[in-house]
C-alpha cells in the first residue's frame, strides 16, 4: 500500500507539471509553424528551419521572462548565423573549424557587450550553421531574414497573441500543493490509526516530495509577476498574484512542518508507541484544513473560517491526547501538529488580507485556535 500511495504521488505529479506547461507547450508548436510559413514567404528557401529553430528558442526565453532578455536571445541567433555564414566558406566545416566558430561567435557576443545569454546563442547558433547546411555557407542574407522572422513571431505570440495567464499557472502549482499536502497528511493519520510505521515512512518520503512543488511555485510566481507585469492583458493579474504570494511562506512552513510531524510519527511507532485515537483525529483535521485552504485560495471572496474551524479542532485534539501523558515521542508528534495548525491559519489569513494572525506570537495564536473548541465543549 505504501508503495502504491508513493507511485500514484509520483505520477500525479508528473501530470501536474504536464498540466501546467501544457499551454507553453501548444505555444511553442504554433510558433514553429508560423514562423515556417511567414518565413516561405520572405524568403525562397524551400525548408526555411532556422526560422522555426529561432522561434522555438525565443519562445523558451518569453515564457514568463523579461521581453529584453528575448531579445538578447533572437540577437545571439543572428549573431552566431552571421559569423558562421561568413567564416564557413572560407574555412570549411569539421570538428576543429567547429570549435574555432564557436570560439569566434562568442568572442564576437562579448565584444559586443552581450550577456550569458546572448553569447552562449551565438555559439549555438554557430554549430547548427556548421551541423546543418555547411554546404550552404557564405552569408546568405535568407537565413537572417528567417531568424529575425522566427524571433518575431515568437514575441509577438508570447506578448500579444497567448499571452501566459499568470493565475492560472500560479493557482495550478498552488492546488498541486495542497493535494498533496492534503493527502499526506491523511496519511500519517492512517500511519497512527494503524500504529504502522511503515506508512509513516512513505508519508515522510511523499511530504519530502512536496519540496519540488514548493520551488515549482516560486517559479510560477515569478513568471506569473514578469508576465503580469509586461503583458498589457495580464496586468489586471497583479492584485491577484502578490495575495497567492503573501501566503507561500506559510505555506512553505506547513509542508516542512508536516515533514517533520511525519518523521515524529514514524519513530514513533517504530519505537514500539501507542498513539491515543484522538492523535490520529487531530492530524486527519489537519488535513481537513489542507482541504479548506485548497478552497479559500479559489474562491472570489475568501474569510478563512473553515480553516480556522478545522485547525483549532487539530490542535484541541492533540492536546487532548497528551493530557496526563509524559511521553516526549508523544510530545514532538503533538508539538508538530499545533505547529502545522498555526501555519494553515496564517496561510488562509494572510492570503485572504486578514492579516491579524501575523501580529499574534506563535502562543497566544494556539490559544486563540482552542478558544473555540472551548466554547464549544461548554
Amino acid at each position: 500500500m505504501t508503495t502504491s500511495f508513493s507511485r500514484r504521488l509520483t505520477a500525479r505529479r508528473a501530470l501536474d507539471r504536464l498540466r501546467a506547461r501544457a499551454w507553453p507547450i501548444l505555444q511553442t508548436a504554433v510558433a514553429a509553424v508560423a514562423a515556417w510559413y511567414l518565413a516561405k514567404l520572405l524568403v525562397s528557401e524551400a525548408q526555411p528551419v532556422f526560422a522555426s529553430i529561432a522561434a522555438v528558442i525565443a519562445l523558451g526565453a518569453t515564457y514568463g521572462q523579461r521581453p529584453e532578455r528575448a531579445v538578447e536571445l533572437i540577437g545571439g541567433v543572428v549573431l552566431g548565423i552571421g559569423v558562421a555564414d561568413l567564416l564557413v566558406a572560407a574555412i570549411g566545416s569539421g570538428p576543429l573549424q567547429l570549435g574555432l566558430l564557436v570560439v569566434l561567435a562568442m568572442s564576437v557576443a562579448v565584444v559586443l557587450g552581450g550577456g550569458p545569454v546572448l553569447v552562449t546563442e551565438a555559439a549555438v547558433s554557430a554549430i547548427l550553421i556548421v551541423l546543418i547546411e555547411p554546404e550552404n555557407a557564405g552569408f546568405p542574407p535568407t537565413r537572417l531574414i528567417e531568424a529575425l522572422a522566427g524571433g518575431g513571431v515568437a514575441l509577438a505570440i508570447s506578448a500579444l497573441a497567448f499571452p501566459l495567464n499568470p493565475i492560472l499557472l500560479v493557482a495550478r502549482s498552488t492546488q498541486a500543493i495542497f493535494a498533496d499536502l492534503g493527502r499526506t497528511l491523511e496519511e500519517v493519520a492512517s500511519a497512527l490509526e494503524e500504529r504502522d510505521s511503515a506508512r509513516a515512512q512513505a508519508a515522510l518520503d511523499a511530504a519530502r516530495g512536496i519540496d519540488a512543488g514548493v520551488r515549482e511555485l516560486e517559479e510560477s510566481l515569478s513568471l506569473g509577476r514578469e508576465t503580469a507585469r509586461f503583458s498589457p492583458g495580464r496586468r489586471s493579474s497583479r492584485e491577484e498574484i502578490e495575495r497567492y504570494a503573501r501566503g507561500i511562506r506559510h505555506i512553505d512552513y506547513a509542508v516542512r512542518n508536516t515533514r517533520v510531524l511525519a518523521r515524529h510519527v514514524g519513530r514513533y511507532l517504530g519505537a514500539g508507541g501507542e498513539p491515543p485515537p484522538e492523535l490520529a483525529e487531530a492530524v486527519r483535521a489537519l488535513a481537513y484544513a489542507v482541504w479548506a485552504l485548497a478552497a479559500e485560495f479559489d474562491r472570489d471572496t475568501p474569510d478563512g473560517r473553515e480553516v480556522r474551524l478545522h485547525a483549532s479542532s487539530a490542535a484541541a485534539r492533540a492536546t487532548e491526547s497528551f493530557e496526563g501523558n509524559r511521553d516526549l515521542g508523544l510530545a514532538e508528534i503533538v508539538g508538530q501538529v499545533r505547529s502545522t495548525a498555526i501555519d494553515l491559519v496564517r496561510a488562509a489569513e494572510v492570503g485572504t488580507d486578514a492579516e491579524g494572525s501575523e501580529e499574534l506570537a506563535t502562543e497566544e495564536l494556539l490559544i486563540d485556535l482552542m478558544r473555540p473548541r472551548e466554547r464549544g465543549a461548554a
